[in-house]
């Protein structure tokens, strides 16, 4: 856990747990030899993956930027992404905080990996709102984009991460830039997937900034280095050159989501190129 205080707000990185996905995939055109200098893979080529989620306590309103994968998976999912999932109660317990506490859940975007905790089976094995007492923020293409599969998406998206919020009229289906506070905001942010959206914290002293998969890991900060996963890998482009210079130049604090290193930092030009550093904090 990363507890930082910015302004009247209180902004906390929590740790969903780990999975593993192929090292190709995630860094696409790269080739193995750069990335495996960062990232070690293990011998099904896979490597450690977080997933790493954001708190924003602001005047007494909770906010949670996306749930990881959830505890649903069944034995054959562990097993090809060796996920190692926490429960949204474990995930919330460093915080002091319980599932009921939350009053809004944000989706990036609904891959599994980033909503599977968006719902959990109760004792009758149905499935129920993680967060009972939160209403869930989606953008509506990407709802759109989860409800209408093809060969290339079926494997990211779970109807059981939304439908049952839908079904009980708790998916708030937004479209482009809004505002959900005084201080947090969302973004478009095309690429991975067509709808995807990243959380900004806006306060006086500082920007922070959720990138989701827009850079899952510091080392996707150049620009080369677009996942094989991204359903439209120029708008990945487009979008990182729209939003990492200014990041750079406004010494934003940005959250990697996917990280298991480096979970939060801040960019520097070196020769003309970006690079993410570690931001030094307190866990």
């Amino acid at each position: 856990m990363i507890r930082l205080a910015l302004g009247d707000c209180q902004v906390t990185v929590l740790d969903a747990g780990r999975l593993w996905l192929d090292g190709g995939a995630m860094f696409g055109v790269v080739p193995r030899t750069l990335w495996e200098k960062e990232h070690t893979p293990d011998p099904g080529n896979r490597i450690e993956l977080a997933m790493n989620v954001l708190l924003v306590e602001e005047r007494g309103r909770r906010i949670l930027i996306d749930t990881g994968a959830g505890t649903k998976g069944d034995a054959k999912a562990r097993r090809i992404y060796r996920l190692e999932p926490r429960s949204p109660a474990d995930l919330l317990a460093p915080a002091g905080l319980t599932p009921d506490q939350i009053d809004v859940v944000v989706n990036t975007h609904l891959h599994f990996d980033h909503a599977g905790g968006n719902t959990l089976r109760d004792a009758s094995g149905e499935l129920v709102a993680s967060f009972p007492n939160a209403e869930y923020v989606v953008q509506r293409g990407e709802a759109d984009t989860a409800r209408h599969l093809n060969e290339r998406t079926r494997g990211s998206y779970l109807a059981e991460d939304f439908e049952p919020l839908s079904a009980e009229g708790r998916l708030r289906l937004v479209e482009g830039e809004v505002s959900l506070s005084p201080h947090v905001k969302l973004q478009a942010a095309p690429g991975h997937t067509p709808h995807m959206q990243v959380g900004l914290l806006v306060t006086r002293e500082r920007i922070l900034a959720f990138l989701s998969d827009r850079c899952p890991t510091a080392s996707h900060v150049p620009y080369p280095y677009i996942m094989a996963y991204d359903l439209e890998p120029l708008a990945t482009l487009a979008t990182k050159k729209r939003l990492l210079p200014t990041a750079a130049r406004e010494r934003w604090i940005l959250v990697f989501e996917h990280d298991a290193r480096v979970p939060i930092g801040t960019l520097e030009e070196e020769a003309g190129r970006l690079r993410a550093r570690p931001l030094p904090v307190e866990a």
